[in-house]
């Protein structure tokens, strides 16, 4: 503790372009902090599509759930969940919108999932090298299907990004991970794959959870299409596991 509070108090942390001694930057050291403290979302591929569910985290009982959403579609073949500074997360999500929109424009095609991952995580790498602004405080899990099938990304806060065949993010992290490692397979289908999903959250969750609370949509191979995850089949779901 006491290197990182001479760092703090040399003002290493003040800039995200300032290394410490030891070569760290620190205000993306807080960034990913802060997207260990955000609601937990996971992502998991499957043979027949991808999928997203995530944790809306209302926490004020007069909010109206409905209005809260945490899965977004970025382009009918794509979806993304941001988790950490979901506001970040929006301005990013918004711009990989315009950029797949702009695709399609320029070649009358769709984006594939990989160009916009990269397109993502140079942004957030870009406010880790200059000065003047901080951070995203933001992991997104991107989700689609194209030509290379269903693929799963997330991007990290330093502005690198990993595929994964499943994952999770967030403060639950460390328990999700480890129910997906040990249930998942490669042959999980779209409905096999929601139930997993939808048992590690109520696993986790467990007195708290409420099926209400998660948001999700999956991505189908076949027909390429974002599709919202209805309410009534999450709930479905949780009783019957």
């Amino acid at each position: 503790m006491q290197p990182t509070l001479n760092h703090q108090m040399m003002g290493y942390d003040r800039s995200s372009t300032m290394f410490s001694p030891d070569g760290r930057l620190l205000q993306v050291e807080y960034a990913k902090k802060a997207v260990r403290q955000g609601a937990a979302s996971l992502g998991i591929v499957c043979k027949d599509g991808v999928l997203l569910l995530a944790d809306k985290k209302i926490l004020d009982t007069l909010m109206i759930g409905e209005g809260v959403e945490k899965v977004f579609k970025v382009d009918d073949h794509i979806g993304a969940t941001a988790t950490g500074y979901v506001m970040d997360g929006r301005i990013l999500i918004e711009r990989s919108q315009l950029i797949a929109q702009q695709n399609r424009v320029t070649y009358d095609a769709e984006i594939d999932v990989l160009s916009l991952v990269k397109d993502i995580a140079n942004l957030k790498q870009s406010f880790t090298q200059f000065g003047g602004a901080r951070p995203f405080g933001v992991n997104i899990l991107v989700a689609g299907v194209d030509d290379a099938g269903p693929q799963l990304f997330l991007t990290d806060v330093t502005g690198i990004y990993f595929q994964y065949k499943a994952t999770a993010v967030g403060e639950l992290e460390a328990q999700l991970k480890e129910i997906l490692e040990k249930e998942y397979k490669d042959n999980l289908t779209l409905e096999n794959g929601l139930k997993l999903a939808v048992g590690a959250f109520k696993k986790v969750f467990g007195k708290e959870f409420d099926p209400d609370r998660l948001d999700g949509a999956i991505v189908k191979a076949d027909t390429r299409q974002f599709e919202k995850i209805d309410k009534e089949t999450i709930r479905k779901l949780a009783k019957k596991i």
